[in-house]
């Protein structure tokens, strides 16, 4: 298969270097990036230890073929921009993979992709960008892929098979709008709070206070999550996150990790929606708009 990795950061990046072992792959990313790829490859280290051989660009302009899958991996708030650039090189038959964090990638992307195109997934692996070239994968997670338009579900299976081939243990699903917010609900509990308090996410359960505000702000969502037409309980909601903090005890978040960049956040798209729809539904969203102010008065937003 011919693949773009659109955002080749820590999890685009990641993902490529695996897919790489039997696919046509081509990684968009940093000049700095891009150029030590190209000159020394791609050095993934940690829990996975791969060395990929891979082709790197900066723009898409340099991709050397049609592609039947693209993996947008950027960061929420640049999907929009994205989408609509990489509109430019796709046909109908183009899979278009949203692989990121935040609740509102999908309408983004509806502007300028036919919902029969897309596909959603959604992963708990953990991986840091170190630097240029070199990746740390820090937490071994789970991957869930799944079509937005149901006439689609045969893709999510093709696209399950590829990722299972290139060793990424991925599940397919049928209700995919439902992943986003169990996922959305996971990263509001752990992201802000990390990046608030500047450390790894396993110390979000050996903090005793951190450990209850994560319980708060997971029961937050998940109320809100329901008031929004999804079904789901607050004790497996506790559980999921619970789990991914304890798979992902050595990781730094990535919000965390874009503050340190000096970079936007996502705040925006995770706790920033969660308060919005908690002001439209007329319920509790108090600490997710706390969190959010915190998060905004912190970075580049």
């Amino acid at each position: 298969m011919n693949i773009i990795i659109f955002g080749a950061g820590a999890i685009g990046s990641l993902f490529g270097g695996l897919l790489s072992k039997n696919n046509n792959v081509v990684l968009v990313g940093r000049k700095d990036h891009v150029n030590f790829i190209n000159r020394k490859g791609l050095k993934i280290v940690g829990l996975t230890k791969h060395t990929a051989r891979v082709k790197a660009v900066e723009n898409l302009k340099k991709i050397p073929f049609n592609p039947d899958i693209v993996i947008l991996s950027v960061k929420a708030y640049d999907t929009e921009k994205a989408a609509k650039t990489i509109k430019k090189i796709i046909d109908k038959n183009t899979i278009v993979i949203s692989l990121q964090n935040g609740l509102d990638n999908v309408e983004k992307m509806q502007k300028f992709i036919g919902k029969e195109q897309i596909l959603v997934c959604i992963t708990t692996h953990g991986s840091v960008f170190s630097k240029p070239g070199l990746i740390n994968h820090t937490g071994i997670g789970k991957t869930i892929v799944g079509a937005i338009d149901k006439n689609s579900n045969k893709n999510a299976k093709k696209i399950a098979e590829i990722f299972n081939n290139a060793e990424i243990a991925t599940k397919t699903t049928k209700n995919i709008l439902k992943e986003i917010w169990i996922k959305a609900i996971i990263n509001s509990s752990i992201n802000p709070l990390t990046t608030i308090f500047n450390c790894k996410n396993g110390y979000l359960i050996q903090n005793p206070i951190l450990e209850k505000l994560v319980e708060r702000i997971c029961k937050e969502s998940t109320n809100i999550a329901n008031e929004s037409g999804y079904n789901l309980s607050y004790n497996e909601m506790l559980k999921k996150t619970r789990e991914v903090i304890t798979d992902t005890s050595d990781n730094f978040s990535s919000m965390l990790q874009s503050i340190k960049q000096k970079k936007q956040t996502e705040i925006r798209s995770i706790n920033g929606i969660f308060a919005l729809k908690g002001d439209n539904k007329k319920i509790d969203n108090n600490l997710n708009k706390i969190v959010t102010y915190c998060i905004k008065s912190l970075s580049y937003n």
